[in-house]
């Protein structure tokens, strides 16, 4: 009775909650109750933030339950696996890859896919199994493909859509290469970010047809684009709000260490100079975002100090150029180190101020075209429009 009542409570206050924010509307508020979340929620899981940076000890439902039913019916979300599986017990992995998504992120990418009655869906990233379960409710479980490349996740995800009533075609591999016996589809839908839209999902997809995932550049920042697939095989359309998603298993980013770069002691061939921009203004997500569409082949890490200060890294992922930008409480004037052919903050502060000059525009007013080739355009407000590169 105790369970019962949490499963009812949690699940009316986190309806109230995404009904509010215009998460959930009223279409998708059936599967929501015919599928609840607590069904797909392992019992070991770490919560989240709504922002997607990870924090916290784990929470294990048969150590505490009534911290398990709280984070399972909040708005966050909860990583589920580390490290591919490798990393074991209740302690946190290095790296989060799999997880069961922020609630108010699930419902506005499926009001961004837009389904209808006789769409034919493939997922990419079944994960726990909810978000399959929930399209399988609206659409019905034989008009759902769902790809999943780790064994044991599908696994356990296949037993919870049984459980929960739900049999969609779950496929075991990679999620790059679709599922071309289900093709032509009217829909694709990604919970998993990727920084290249991989030409077999618009292959895939009808002239029409929608494809929605979370797609970013290498630098950072982030956000859902909902692409429609033209006759001539490419895909446009406009990113429709941020996200934060694990990336693709196979387009993630091997980065080398800051040591990699340096050809010697501190510092080392590196040039020595001043700006008045502040490591803080380059990286809030949009700018994060603008950044990296203009800077290509570059990514920051962040070494922070004890007083507070920290060192601002750029490098190139040719390992050719590096810079560093150091930022302490009060000043006005931060000193630059750069090395390499690149001058790689001289780029990260061309593009921000491009971005500043045109109002440091949100993620709606950027757009991504994808060619059957495989070649990208970000643009702003139009496709005529593109953004430049500064590389």
């Amino acid at each position: 009775m105790i369970e019962q009542h949490e499963a009812e409570a949690g699940r009316a206050r986190l309806a109230s909650a995404l009904t509010a924010n215009g998460a959930l509307t009223s279409d998708w508020l059936s599967s929501y109750d015919a599928v609840p979340r607590h069904w797909f929620v392992p019992a070991l899981v770490w919560p989240g933030r709504g922002d997607g940076v990870r924090q916290g000890d784990a929470v294990n439902r048969h150590a505490d339950p009534a911290a398990w039913w709280h984070a399972v019916y909040s708005d966050v979300p909860l990583t589920t696996q580390w490290d591919d599986g490798d990393h074991t017990g209740e302690g946190r992995g290095i790296t989060p890859t799999s997880s069961n998504s922020m609630p108010t992120m699930v419902f506005s990418m499926l009001a961004a896919l837009d389904v209808e009655p006789g769409d034919r869906v493939l997922e990419i990233g079944t994960g726990t199994g909810w978000n399959a379960a929930l399209l399988s409710h609206r659409i019905g479980s034989g008009r759902v493909v769902t790809v999943e490349v780790d064994e044991d996740n599908a696994a356990e995800a296949q037993l919870r859509l049984k459980r929960a009533g739900c049999s969609p075609t779950l496929v075991v591999g990679d999620g790059a290469v679709g599922h071309p016996p289900g093709a032509p589809y009217d829909r694709v839908i990604a919970t998993c970010s990727v920084s290249r839209i991989p030409p077999a999902w618009v292959e895939q997809t009808r002239p029409g047809g929608l494809i929605v995932a979370p797609w970013g550049p290498e630098y950072g920042g982030e956000a859902v684009v909902r692409l429609t697939v033209g006759d001539d095989g490419t895909a446009s359309g406009r990113f429709v709000g941020s996200s934060a998603f694990m990336r693709l298993r196979r387009q993630r980013a091997t980065r080398p260490g800051s040591l990699e770069y340096l050809s010697g002691p501190w510092p080392a061939d590196g040039t020595t100079s001043s700006t008045s921009l502040s490591p803080e203004a380059v990286g809030g997500w949009p700018a994060m975002f603008a950044i990296g569409v203009q800077v290509p082949g570059a990514f920051p890490l962040i070494e922070r100090y004890a007083d507070g200060s920290y060192t601002l890294w750029l490098h190139d992922t040719a390992v050719t150029s590096w810079a560093t930008v150091d930022w302490e409480p009060g000043r006005t004037a931060y000193e630059v180190v750069q090395s390499g052919p690149r001058g790689l903050w001289d780029e990260v502060r061309s593009a921000w101020h491009w971005w500043d000059d045109r109002g440091r525009p949100g993620f709606e007013r950027f757009g991504l075209t994808v060619t059957p080739d495989g070649g990208r355009t970000v643009w702003l407000d139009s496709p005529d429009n593109p953004v430049p590169s500064r590389n």
